[in-house]
């Protein structure tokens, strides 16, 4: 597109069919290749000795990175639907947190509720931010409840409502009290696109250019299974069932083949977390947090 917005059929943001806007329930069934295959795109199993990485990508013990739960049924691209009217060109995605409240199975159909729970104008040419959140269910128990926030950057001053949740708070600029080091392959966002965001910005460098990066750049869901897996190394002895809930802020993208640095600040019952890709020295990944099972 030559120029941003000049898709759109609506001048501005329908904040009234936003707040109306209702999801169709979405179900997927998730075979153990799934489970596996979302894994590897995390870079599960670079050290196949290491049995704490094999069960995730190996059959007769296999289990679910809990991060996983924000890819199972996923919606599709429905800000583009035109009654919503937003300028979808610019939107972002800001943050992303997850609670869990089941182990995520290894495989089985889950399905997924969503619902627009918030929009914050923050003026007009500031944008808005939308608040996003999903319930994943599978046949016995509810598994987790995911939150996404979204930058609508082009849409400032469409008016909010709903109840906007608390700011993630800084962290700390003290030095972290742990440190994992996790490398990407070259390929990584090639594997990852096959767990269903197939954006071209990950793969075609034209498209990457077209978005104004020099290269395709790593799924931030991508970014955040790997603080993930840093947390599970770290503080869980890689066992998915100690995790209750993660969340984090975006703030650079990842290139594929970095090495991901995930720089954890424990704090009593919390674990703070922000993660940086260590070529750059850019931080990636901001403001994240951690909290766990006993």
């Amino acid at each position: 597109m030559d120029t941003e917005g000049s898709w759109r059929t609506e001048d501005t943001l329908n904040l009234e069919a936003l707040q109306n806007f209702r999801f169709e329930p979405v179900s997927q069934t998730c075979t153990r290749r799934d489970t596996m295959l979302y894994a590897l795109g995390l870079g599960y199993g670079s050290d196949p000795l290491d049995p704490s990485q094999l069960n995730f990508v190996y059959e007769p013990d296999l289990r679910a990175v809990p991060s996983i739960c924000c890819v199972l049924a996923h919606p599709g691209f429905w800000a583009k639907r035109p009654e919503l009217g937003i300028d979808w060109v610019r939107l972002l995605h800001g943050e992303q947190s997850f609670e869990i409240h089941n182990p995520i199975p290894a495989e089985g159909t889950v399905t997924a509720n969503y619902e627009i729970s918030a929009v914050a104008d923050k003026g007009a040419g500031k944008g808005a931010i939308l608040h996003l959140v999903k319930t994943l269910n599978d046949a016995s128990a509810k598994l987790a409840t995911v939150r996404s926030v979204l930058f609508l950057r082009g849409d400032g001053g469409c008016g909010s409502f709903g109840t906007v949740p608390a700011e993630i708070p800084p962290l700390s600029e003290d030095n972290p009290s742990r440190t994992t080091d996790i490398t990407t392959l070259p390929q990584s966002a090639l594997l990852y696109r096959l767990s269903g965001d197939y954006n071209p910005i990950h793969a075609d460098p034209g498209a990457a250019a077209k978005a104004g990066f020099e290269r395709p750049i790593l799924h931030g869901l991508c970014t955040l299974g790997i603080a993930t897996r840093a947390a599970l190394a770290s503080f869980a002895d890689g066992m998915p069932e100690r995790l209750r809930s993660l969340s984090a802020r975006f703030s650079k993208p990842v290139f594929p083949g970095e090495t991901i640095r995930t720089e954890f600040f424990a704090t009593g019952d919390q674990i703070r977390f922000r993660a940086r890709a260590v070529e750059r020295d850019v931080v990636v990944l901001d403001r994240g947090a951690v909290t766990l099972r006993r």
